[in-house]
């Protein structure tokens, strides 16, 4: 895509959400728990064998990347003229 959009990023990307109202706790442990679980070498290795990149972190910084990601494509779409049908 950059070599018609110059400095255009795109990917894609996986993460892991929980149903809107989970109670904060469980919101905490989860992330704590998977972090955890990102620091083994064999995930790491596993991933970056498939050609991924693991990040742990936040889920405020997950919802704020989320949130640029969609801003992104919905910068696109308007630029574009795109439509559903």
């Amino acid at each position: 895509m950059s070599d018609f959009v110059p400095g255009y990023e795109a990917g894609s990307w996986f993460g892991i959400g929980a149903p809107r109202g989970t109670p904060p706790t469980i919101i905490t442990r989860l992330n704590t728990q998977i972090n955890a679980g990102l620091t083994n070498s064999a995930i790491r290795k596993r991933v970056a064998g498939l050609g991924g990149m693991v990040i742990p972190g936040s889920p405020v910084a997950f919802a704020a990347y989320i949130a640029a990601e969609t801003e992104k494509y919905r910068a696109v779409i308007r630029a574009t003229h795109i439509r559903l049908k």
